[in-house]
């Protein structure tokens, strides 16, 4: 973090409080952002520990700020600012214990930012996929004629132990032919991927336990780590994916308890593992026998290049939990999710399953595997493939076509997401503002860091939402947003 310090303008601790609030205040740190430990920011401003600690206090008794016991310092949302018998902005008073559980618990970042003023309809680059593209109709009589074959069956809760044997053994097939060797008893049916992190989360890990993930990641994934206390160990993500290399050192030092990767078409930088890093980590997380969370949301979506082995497929004694979704691939309200695990671990998942939501939907997932059974899902997918494929295409022209040679792309091989770093001297927050005025959303690339500070020159576009000619068009306005934001 880069805060100027002047000895001569007063005391550096009233320097970095006031440097501080007002990146609060301007959304550069939101809420539910990490901030650096006393400690570390101390060395990097080289002052004493104490002036960071003063600072902090500050910021804490004016509410902006506030601890997490075993996890750190972070900031707090707007209206965890009222007092006990205070009003908040819709007039409503709450008992102090509500206020105090929201400044334990500050909301997750969302994904969709707030609609452009004089734009109803604006080019939207958020979101998980295209509803145009969903197989709303079939999958509608895939649930009527399962409805007709099972009756109330599937309106129940079905068997608690071992839910819909036929859809996982369909899925141990489908990752069998992908050169995955797993048996039905290894799979474990989720409500969505989101769902899956999170027991392998509670079933592994306690409150201050490290986790290393990428930097950036997944923000969903970020926020659910954050929500449960965990420490975030991030490593730098380049055109190869979590650079490896640099990971030993961070291993001995933190001793993290857990490893997250999505090693293809990673979120939100759509860089893809390379398979001589892949077999480098699955060898670290042996060596220091930490278990890799290998979240594969997106591995079908391939548009060019050679695909490399899943983590999993290369992991012969049970080191990888692998994490797979027909939520992205088919329709996101689905929330069907699943995970492989081998070994004892699997029965604890499904223990922690069985206490968070009982079971997933039995009609969705009879009418799942019925769909899948039939061809309809593969048929989808190819079908999807082609016009992702095309959207990318149209994205990456676009850019030529419109935006200045100083804004950076790598060109993503597959998935749903392209990562764009802005010009020097361009914040992604206030171009976003801009942006949401010429009618065009996207994120901001501060979500995806550990340190939101970090993403202040980076956005990420989904191009799987939109067709090429409103991609043309949404890219034309970032142009303009560019162009007006320019200093």
């Amino acid at each position: 973090m880069y805060l100027p310090l002047d000895p001569k303008t007063g005391p550096l601790f009233r320097q970095i409080e006031q440097q501080l609030r007002e990146q609060i205040e301007e959304g550069r740190y939101p809420p539910g952002a990490r901030l650096p430990s006393t400690r570390q920011l101390a060395e990097e401003l080289g002052v004493s520990r104490i002036t960071v600690k003063n600072a902090y206090a500050e910021l804490e008794s004016d509410g902006l700020i506030g601890p997490r016991e075993g996890s750190g310092t972070y900031v707090l949302p707007p209206c965890c600012l009222c007092e006990a018998g205070t009003e908040d902005e819709a007039g409503q008073t709450w008992p102090l214990w509500q206020v105090e559980a929201l400044a334990q618990n500050p909301p997750p970042p969302t994904e969709r930012p707030p609609l452009g003023d004089g734009h109803p309809a604006p080019v939207d680059f958020t979101g998980a996929g295209d509803p145009r593209l969903f197989p709303a109709r079939e999958f509608m009589q895939t649930m009527a004629a399962v409805i007709r074959h099972d009756g109330a069956e599937v309106l129940g809760y079905g068997p608690l132990q071992q839910q819909c044997p036929s859809l996982r053994h369909t899925i141990a097939q489908m990752l069998t032919n992908n050169g995955i060797l797993c048996t039905e008893d290894e799979i474990l049916l989720t409500t969505g991927s989101q769902q899956a992190l999170a027991l392998v989360c509670h079933a592994l890990l306690k409150r201050g336990d490290a986790v290393l993930v990428e930097d950036p990641s997944y923000n969903f994934a970020l926020a659910l780590f954050r929500t449960l206390g965990l420490k975030l160990i991030g490593v730098p993500v380049d055109a190869e994916g979590m650079c490896v290399e640099l990971i030993e050192p961070l291993l001995q030092k933190h001793r993290p308890r857990l490893i997250y990767t999505m090693p293809n078409f990673q979120n939100p930088t759509g860089a893809c593992l390379s398979g001589e890093r892949r077999r480098q980590l699955l060898a670290l997380a042996d060596r220091y026998n930490i278990p890799i969370l290998e979240d594969d949301y997106a591995g079908d979506l391939r548009y060019e290049g050679r695909a490399q082995p899943a983590i999993k497929r290369l992991d012969p004694g049970g080191r990888v939990i692998y994490v797979g979704s027909f939520s992205k691939m088919l329709m996101p309200g689905l929330r069907v999710g699943y995970l492989l695990a081998e070994g004892p671990i699997r029965g604890i998942l499904a223990r922690h399953k069985r206490v968070t939501d009982l079971a997933t939907s039995p009609l969705i997932l009879r009418a799942l595997e019925h769909f899948m059974s039939i061809g309809r899902y593969q048929a989808h997918l190819r079908r999807a493939g082609r016009a992702y494929g095309k959207r990318r295409d149209a994205l990456l022209a676009a850019i030529r076509r419109h935006l200045p040679a100083s804004v950076r792309i790598e060109a993503p091989q597959g998935g749903l997401f392209a990562w764009l770093q802005l010009p020097a001297g361009i914040d992604a927050e206030a171009l976003l503002d801009q942006a949401r005025r010429s009618g065009v959303l996207f994120a901001p690339g501060s979500r995806f860091f550990i340190e939101p500070a970090k993403g202040l020159r980076f956005i990420r576009l989904n191009f799987a939402t939109r067709t090429p000619d409103e991609i043309d068009l949404g890219i034309a306005r970032l142009a303009q947003a560019l162009k007006a934001s320019q200093p």
